[in-house]
C-alpha cells in the first residue's frame, strides 16, 4: 500500500497563490483564516513554498520547498519560522490531527488521544 499524505494548505510564493483542500471545507472558518494567515506569511517572509501536510497517521508535517535558483529563500528562516509555528501553534495543530484521525480515517475517538 503506497504512503498516503494529504495537503491540508499550502502558499506559493512564486506564484503568489494560496490553496486550501476543500475536503476539508467542514473545518471551521476561524481555523481556515489563521492557516490562511500562517501559509502567507510564511511565504511572505522566508519565500518559496509552504504546506502543511497530513501524514498517513494522522500527524502534521509542515513543509517547505524553494526554486533551485531562487536567491531570495531563505533557508535558515524557514526552519526557524516551523519551530515557531509548532510552538505557537501547537493546540491548533494537535487539534487538526485530531480531527483528521476521527473524521478523515474513522479512528475511535478517546479521551487519551
Amino acid at each position: 500500500m503506497a504512503e498516503e499524505r494529504i495537503v491540508l494548505c499550502g502558499a506559493n510564493a512564486y506564484e503568489q497563490k494560496y490553496y486550501f483542500n476543500e475536503q476539508f471545507a467542514a473545518i471551521p472558518d476561524s481555523i481556515k483564516e489563521e492557516l490562511h494567515i500562517i501559509c502567507v506569511l510564511f511565504t511572505e517572509e522566508v519565500g518559496g513554498i509552504f504546506t502543511i501536510v497530513f501524514e498517513e497517521d494522522g500527524s502534521i508535517s509542515l513543509e517547505t520547498d524553494a526554486e533551485e535558483d531562487d536567491l531570495l529563500y531563505d533557508e535558515i528562516s524557514s526552519g526557524l519560522m516551523i519551530r515557531e509555528i509548532r510552538r505557537n501553534r501547537q493546540e491548533m495543530l494537535e487539534s487538526l490531527s485530531l480531527y483528521y484521525r476521527v473524521f478523515i480515517l474513522k479512528e475511535k475517538f478517546e479521551e487519551n488521544f
